[in-house]
């Protein structure tokens, strides 16, 4: 726990590769300002409890694979900003408890692969991306505790291999 923390070190701009970059209870933390330019590699990206948190950092358009993407109880945000246009390759993105949340991006257009898409908590969550198409490979789509929800593209179902779909409001 770093509840004083507003910064994370700079020390994390001299890896060339990570496994897991997990961020969790900076309380004090507005913003990611990390240098991820080096970073070729990161398999699992955690964030969580950060609950003054505004964006995320910009670097992570630089990824085009994740295994896990965590972003639960980060309260100050209203979107996931322009961070995800490169990402081609996801298995996992889950986000939960993201209460000012009020859109999915548009930046995920470039996914070809989505495994399971978990999302509960958003109640401030109004619409998905307008566009998916790209998506060949989808299993999950997981939606719990919204109350906002007004959208959800019609053709979602057309390239959704429907193992589990539930909506709970």
């Amino acid at each position: 726990e770093c509840s004083s923390l507003t910064s994370l070190p700079n020390e994390l701009s001299n890896f060339t590769s990570l496994t897991t970059l997990n961020i969790c209870k900076y309380f004090s933390l507005i913003l990611l300002s990390i240098e991820l330019d080096n970073l070729t590699s990161l398999t699992t990206f955690y964030i969580s409890r950060c609950s003054s948190l505004i964006s995320l950092p910009n670097e992570l358009d630089y990824f085009t694979t994740f295994t896990n993407f965590d972003i639960s109880m980060c309260l100050s945000s209203t979107s996931l900003s322009n961070e995800f246009r490169n990402l081609t390759s996801l298995t996992t993105f889950y986000i939960s408890g993201y209460l000012s949340l009020t859109s999915l991006l548009n930046e995920l257009d470039n996914l070809t692969s989505l495994i399971n898409l978990d999302i509960s908590e958003c109640s401030s969550l109004t619409s998905f991306p307008n566009k998916l198409d790209n998506l060949t490979s989808f299993t999950t789509l997981y939606i719990i505790k919204y109350s906002s929800l007004s959208f959800v593209p019609i053709g979602l179902s057309s390239y959704l291999r429907k193992d589990i779909i539930d909506f709970k409001g």
